[in-house]
């Protein structure tokens, strides 16, 4: 059967971290996990056909990644990649999910000058087709030694990048320490090397890098009483109270504690008549409560971060009682800036 799209993606489930050899017996390799969009290519099985890019949710972007296509002259007809794209921003010297966000939703004719600012690049974890054959019923194993062939045979370069791969747990956790302070790597993925590729299933573990860092209550849902969620905010350097994220729901007992220490807005609260996404990207909006924005909460983050701005929810930890708002990392300082 040849594959064409839409094709489900297989998916991870999320873990806190990394499993103990006693769980790993039957064998896993662990790939670098990076903060980009999932994507799967597919080169034409006959000649004169299209190049075609799908997301994770099925769309057609190609038109979208006119470079991405260009370079698709390097690989043989028939194929399909699973993996990750990525843009690169020069200017900032660094992989930006932001300026992947605004090539993804470019219209065409705007295209091919993004493409040339902001170049793109796909990081290949997995091969479901060759040759027009698929390989679903493959092994991780053989499909990975398929995709390691395709890259020396066809001597493979830039857009196309071979994810790295370990099967090391000693290296998997070096990477997952040191690797994350690289722009654009955000954890490890782990994936059973006998396993078979199943489409829209969660048969891998993916585990972010997350860090302990600081920042201001400036809202809550629920009521002072009884807080659910926290909205987090830190200083810019004008002095501006700005929201950098929100937490989960906290735990009763946590709530408990936070509630102890939490006092109504008083007139001129910095965030009056503003609105709050109840997530990132989404246009709900948060129910929230203002409150005086003078305690510190210790919270957990992953390094997904735009614009000072963190996309994924916060874990909160404690309240710093013994440091003052002056002490919290100023706005834009990411997930790995801590107050110390």
């Amino acid at each position: 059967m040849v594959l064409r799209p839409p094709v489900e993606p297989m998916l991870a489930q999320a873990a806190e971290s990394l499993p103990g050899p006693s769980a790993l017996r039957a064998g896993v390799a662990y790939e670098q996990k990076f903060d980009g969009h999932r994507a799967l290519v597919f080169t034409p099985t006959e000649p004169g056909g299209r190049v075609l890019v799908q997301t994770r949710r099925g769309s057609l972007i190609q038109d979208r990644f006119p470079d991405l296509v260009a370079a698709a002259e390097q690989l043989p007809g028939g194929l399909v990649l699973d993996g990750e794209l990525l843009v690169w921003d020069a200017e900032a010297g660094r992989l930006s999910f932001e300026e992947l966000q605004r090539r993804a939703a470019a219209r065409s004719r705007g295209a091919a000058a993004l493409a040339a600012k902001l170049p793109s690049y796909f990081v290949a974890f997995d091969v479901l087709q060759q040759d027009g054959q698929e390989l679903l019923h493959l092994s991780y194993a053989d499909r990975r030694a398929r995709l390691e062939n395709l890259f020396t045979e066809h001597g493979l370069t830039a857009p196309w990048t071979l994810c790295p791969m370990t099967t090391d747990l000693a290296t998997a956790r070096e990477w997952l320490e040191t690797w994350t302070d690289v722009s654009g790597v955000e954890g490890i993925l782990i994936k059973p090397l006998t396993s078979r590729y199943l489409a829209g299933y969660r048969g891998w573990t993916k585990i972010r890098r997350r860090d302990t860092t600081e920042a201001i209550i400036g809202a809550i849902t629920g009521t002072l009483a009884r807080p659910q969620l926290l909205v987090l905010g830190r200083h810019d350097h004008e002095g501006r109270l700005r929201a950098v994220g929100r937490t989960v729901p906290l735990r009763p007992d946590l709530s408990g504690q936070v509630a102890e220490h939490l006092a109504a807005a008083g007139p001129g609260h910095p965030w009056t008549g503003v609105r709050f996404a109840s997530a990132w990207g989404s246009r709900d909006v948060l129910d929230v409560v203002l409150v005086r924005p003078d305690l510190v909460a210790e919270f957990s983050a992953d390094r997904a971060v735009d614009r000072g701005v963190f996309r994924h929810p916060l874990r909160f930890q404690r309240l710093r009682l013994d440091v003052s708002v002056d002490d919290v990392p100023r706005f834009g300082k990411g997930s790995a800036a801590a107050a110390g």
